[in-house]
């Protein structure tokens, strides 16, 4: 007589779950560290990207009052500035610039807007004469020496309409891992009265 051995081992041992269960932990610790990495530098991304937009708006600002003014003039320190004096040619760059607002009195000095490149690295504007300044940089931006302003056709004399160019570049500081992003903006900005 014969015996039939009706054993059907069908499952999976416990070795094979081991090794199964050892490959899908490697495998999610693996994608767990991208997921994390991919998540660093999103939030790297959306601060440096907070700040360059911070520095195009600051930018914006400054060519649309520089547009609107008159009676540019530069230096290459904002204690050399001579508010109310008559508009003068800066064809290399300099850190500071003065000019007549729109809505400003030609024949008053303390009315005068000024933009300037501190010695710390900051952009400051006043709008009184060079009296008092306000900040306009965040702490995590530096403006290093390569920035400034140029001015052409600006003098009485020019037949050339006013032309503004302004460079602004330096670094930013990395809040996160402290590490120094370059950055370099330049715009020209024609003064929009017609000049007489």
């Amino acid at each position: 007589m014969q015996i039939k051995n009706n054993n059907n081992n069908t499952g999976y041992t416990i070795i094979e779950t081991m090794i199964a269960i050892s490959l899908f932990l490697v495998i999610v610790t693996i994608g767990l560290g991208a997921l994390l990495n991919a998540n660093a530098l999103h939030k790297r991304s959306q601060s440096t990207r907070s700040i360059m937009d911070n520095l195009s708006f600051i930018m914006e600002d400054m060519s649309r009052n520089i547009r609107t003014g008159s009676n540019y003039y530069c230096n290459s320190d904002l204690a050399d500035v001579k508010f109310g004096y008559s508009s003068s040619n800066c064809p290399s760059s300099n850190y500071a610039i003065a000019f007549e607002s729109s809505n400003g009195d030609k024949g008053n000095y303390e009315d005068q807007w000024g933009y300037y490149i501190e010695n710390d690295g900051s952009l400051r504007k006043t709008i009184n004469g060079g009296i008092s300044s306000l900040i306009l940089t965040p702490s995590e931006i530096k403006i290093d020496n390569t920035s400034g302003f140029t001015v052409v056709g600006a003098e009485s004399s020019d037949t050339l309409q006013p032309l503004v160019t302004i460079r602004l570049s330096g670094t930013i500081t990395d809040v996160s891992n402290g590490s120094l992003i370059p950055f370099s903006l330049q715009t020209s900005v024609s003064q929009r009265l017609l000049d007489r």
